[in-house]
């Protein structure tokens, strides 16, 4: 595992998820959302987002944390393991609602209210996105493939990899 993709609908906790694989094995991590979006909210130039998109997967090792359908099937092809955070809507936008008003290390900015625009795209996620999510992993013959429905099978997968890197030291 050295080049992951961690996706799966808005507050599903990708950056959480993330940032403890981050921590338990040392590969570099990188948000989607850092690369795309300003401070203010504004988006930067679709060339730059796609240079530094680039930038990234020609690393020998990183996590990247997002969806970006855009970019997708890209970055399906440059990883070697895909970990897609399947859960529940309801739980992902009770996600949306426990990080509003958070510091957050994926956007530039603290969220202070809900963006209806955002959270019915979260709404429509499974019925909309993830079909084609999992129409790009059916494709990935040489990938690993990890699909997370609960919350529990997430925290699992890392405490393992957590004794795994202990027991290494």
């Amino acid at each position: 595992m050295k080049r992951v993709l961690v996706i799966g609908c808005p507050g599903s906790g990708k950056s959480t998820f993330s940032q403890k694989l981050h921590q338990f094995t040392g590969l570099p991590l990188y948000h989607l959302d850092m690369l795309y979006w300003n401070a203010d909210k504004t988006t930067v130039d679709p060339c730059l987002f796609r240079e530094r998109l680039a930038s990234v997967l020609e690393l020998e090792t990183w996590i990247i944390d997002g969806n970006y359908a855009s970019t997708m099937e890209w970055r399906m092809q440059a990883c070697d393991t895909v970990i897609f955070l399947d859960y529940p809507t309801e739980l992902c936008l009770q996600g949306i609602r426990e990080r509003k008003g958070k510091t957050r290390s994926d956007i530039p900015w603290i969220e202070v209210r809900e963006d209806p625009e955002f959270i019915a795209f979260a709404e429509r996620f499974r019925q909309q996105e993830r079909p084609s999510i999992l129409a790009h992993m059916k494709h990935l013959r040489d990938k690993n493939i990890v699909v997370f429905e609960e919350r529990s099978e997430a925290e699992i997968f890392l405490k393992r990899l957590q004794k795994h890197k202990e027991t290494d030291l």
